[in-house]
């Protein structure tokens, strides 16, 4: 039976479409769709149990795959499998996983899977921008509750000129990446990098790709109705009980937004928080705790959130004291390491990173192979986040999606600043050992000092902050909170990093949880979150205001050589015996690349000071050394022979020649020693390629005067007559053959005769 497919067509307005189609494949998920732009589809399932999980939270999972048959290749590795997630697929996860949580009813707590699979791919096609299109089309077709259709688009700007969903060499021409998720209603998520630009800038490229998205909106509620839309599934929401809730907001209102306005420290305000709830729940029996014990639970959150929200927006005050725009205390540190080749602290307020930057050839580049995407990166930057920068104590279980995501954020935040012609390979590393606020943008402010301090000529430093926003749709109030602390990120409607220079924006990450945030607000925000860049940088500048100029003594320098391509065999060597004796005698790691347009050699020569590097420069030298016919030479003898010297060039060690016994001097040498010995330096001169021998051929005797009645021996003469007559005496009947055949009888025949 041939199934029916239902089908929608999106018009991105340049000639490229995207199509969302239903009906031929995965018909026992929930939800399917393939989502298809040229030859790039993906395959986009959900699943949702029908049970609700024993959790006070909605367990999601939303992955991302990307096959490797995709683009015909075969998976690296040993057994040749996709195994674990790569990490450009995790932040795909992250950018689906962000928009698609909020629009899930509160009280739904059912088991819920989203998977998107990369079938085929288009190298003009990005897929991780098409991955919450497909998501929200396929949750269209379940009866899975959910609250609107949402999409995500990519948006960049080339020549001054928006592009929705432009194509990877489009982006190498783009002074934006971002990534903007949203309903037809509300942006809801942003993230991406951008080449300093301004706020206006920033906001008119979400407006852009809000309105692309309000179009794949509208095509994912026709295709629903086509298709035929379900009846939303019945669910048991949780238990409310509103006469409960107004006793537990009577009970600690006052005192939770007494302690909040006290302005104390994190550990210090939760135990007084948690002292709250204990009081509030010594009014219940054991009996009652039982019974609805998780509700209250939920109302003294609610309680607590809406105190402190208050107090924020009736008072202009927060948690720790502070007013809404103020910065957290900062003190900063470089060269705190003696090992490492940069290394800074950043701590503000209670969030505190410490990185690290480590110096190396190409062959240290993060090697990137997705099926989408195949290259590698000169710099990288690593996020770690252990429990204790809590003060908890939890199970170590391998680098987490935050981690990746956090890292990424920051990568992109300061990789447009190191310089295009950095001979390293970058690694900068945070290690974050306090955190109550933004420990990404901790990192952006370490990571841009780590770098200055290790010598890396940054084109200018980079500062990050984080702001928070809170918002009263009954009164129209609203306060944007600069440099927020943990429990502002979780209670107010907007978490967005912010990163930049003093000239522009560089990266950004945005989460906003408020429906129908207004541009003008998202604009104010945005200056507010410049001038609180600005206050930070200039503590960052304070410290170290600019790169040092060399690297530290210890780390290693990077000198690059390029050397034409006929040379690359002579400096490797056979089997590579020339190069690696070479990095052993000079201690120096030794990496040769192709230029893919030119075909030169790239010579990457890293070492700890300068004599090791010399004697590598001198050997390429030496090896690329081309005398010119006419010119003296000063030469060393290195090797005795019976028909003359051989000799290498002094400014060239290790480029040899041969001088001949006749070109030792104007009278005639019988032996060489009678001239020359083993270490003797003279000078000679070159003659270029000798045609009759087709070698090369320089001569001593040739800068030496001529003795008095010096009479050269004249040449000799090679006609056919000086032969006896030539070649026609050598003919078959002048040859004697009969004679020459009596002479190859044996001696006692010849005796005989």
């Amino acid at each position: 039976m041939i199934p029916q497919v239902f089908k929608e067509v999106i018009d991105l307005g340049d000639g490229r479409e995207i199509s969302i189609e239903t009906g031929k494949l995965a018909k026992q998920a929930h939800g399917s769709v393939v989502v298809q732009s040229g030859k790039c589809m993906l395959l986009c399932t959900v699943v949702s149990n029908y049970q609700q999980s024993d959790v006070d939270f909605l367990p999601l999972t939303v992955d991302y795959r990307e096959k490797f048959a995709a683009s015909g290749r075969y998976p690296g590795g040993f057994f040749k499998r996709e195994a674990r997630p790569s990490d450009g697929e995790v932040l795909t996860m992250r950018l689906v996983d962000r928009v698609l949580r909020p629009l899930f009813p509160k009280d739904y707590h059912a088991e819920t899977q989203v998977m998107v699979q990369l079938m085929s791919h288009d190298e003009n096609v990005m897929p991780d921008a098409m991955a919450g299109l497909a998501a929200s089309a396929a949750i269209q077709l379940s009866d899975i509750p959910f609250e609107t259709p949402i999409s995500e688009a990519r948006v960049g700007r080339v020549n001054g000129e928006f592009i929705i969903n432009p194509t990877r060499a489009q982006l190498l021409e783009s002074d934006i990446d971002m990534m903007i998720g949203a309903s037809a209603d509300s942006v809801m998520m942003v993230e991406g990098e951008m080449n300093e630009i301004s706020e206006e800038e920033m906001t008119e490229a979400i407006k852009f790709a809000h309105e692309a998205i309000k179009v794949q909106c509208a095509a994912q509620i026709k295709l629903a109705e086509a298709f035929g839309k379900k009846e939303t599934r019945e669910y048991e929401p949780e238990s409310e009980d509103e006469e409960l809730e107004k006793k537990i907001h009577d009970l600690t209102y006052d005192k939770v937004y007494a302690v909040a306005r006290a302005a104390s420290a994190k550990h210090e305000r939760s135990a007084a928080f948690e002292a709250i709830k204990e009081e509030v729940k010594a009014t219940f029996t054991e009996e009652e705790l039982a019974d609805y014990g998780g509700m209250v639970s939920k109302y003294f959150y609610k309680a607590e959130k809406k105190a402190v929200r208050d107090l924020t927006l009736n008072e202009g005050l927060r948690l720790d004291g502070r007013k809404t725009d103020e910065i957290r205390p900062i003190w900063c540190e470089v060269d705190y390491l003696p090992s490492t080749h940069g290394s800074s602290i950043f701590t503000r307020g209670e969030t505190q990173a410490l990185a690290t930057v480590t110096l190396g050839t190409s062959r240290e580049a993060n090697q990137i192979d997705m099926p989408s995407f195949e290259g590698e990166e000169r710099f990288y930057l690593h996020y770690n986040f252990p429990p204790f920068s809590t003060g908890e104590a939890r199970p170590l279980r391998g680098t987490s999606r935050r981690e990746v995501g956090h890292g990424n954020l920051a990568q992109r935040a300061l990789k447009g600043m190191v310089p295009e012609d950095c001979p390293y390979t970058v690694r900068v590393v945070s290690e974050i050992l306090e955190s109550n606020g933004s420990s990404s943008m901790a990192t952006v402010c370490a990571g841009t000092m780590a770098l200055m301090d290790a010598g890396v000529q940054m084109k200018k430093p980079v500062s990050g902050i984080a702001m928070g926003l809170i918002t009263d749709t009954e009164t129209g109030k609203y306060a944007v909170l600069s440099d927020i602390l943990g429990d502002e990120d979780h209670l107010g409607d907007m978490d967005f990093k912010v990163t930049g220079t003093a000239d522009g924006i560089t990266a950004c990450q945005m989460d906003i949880k408020v429906k129908g945030l207004s541009y003008e607000i998202l604009v104010k925000a945005l200056k507010q979150a410049r001038d609180g860049r600005l206050h930070i940088l200039g503590k960052i500048t304070d410290t170290i205001a600019k790169p040092n100029e060399t690297v530290k003594d210890h780390a290693p320098t990077m000198v690059t050589r390029r050397i034409p391509n006929e040379f690359i065999g002579a400096l490797i060597g056979p089997g590579g015996k020339v190069i690696q004796e070479l990095q052993k005698e000079t201690d120096t790691t030794i990496v040769i690349n192709e230029d893919p347009i030119t075909e030169e050699g790239i010579v990457e020569i890293l070492g700890v000071g300068n004599k090791g590097i010399d004697a590598v420069l001198a050997k390429i030298d030496s090896l690329m050394f081309k005398p010119t016919v006419g010119n003296t030479y000063e030469v060393k003898v290195i090797k005795m022979l019976d028909f003359g010297a051989v000799v290498e060039y002094t400014e060239a060690p290790g480029n040899e020649v041969l001088l001949h016994v006749s070109e030792l001097a104007w009278e005639r040498t019988e032996n060489v020693s009678d001239v020359v010995n083993m270490g003797d330096v003279f000078e000679v001169k070159y003659f270029g390629v000798d045609p009759k021998t087709r070698k090369e051929k320089v001569s001593r005797k040739a800068i030496l005067p001529k003795p008095e009645g010096y009479v050269a021996r004249p040449p000799r003469d090679n006609s056919r007559d000086s032969r006896g007559g030539g070649r026609d005496n050598r003919g078959r009947d002048n040859r004697g053959r009969d004679n020459r055949r009596d002479d190859r009888r044996p001696r006692e025949d010849r005796k005989e005769d």
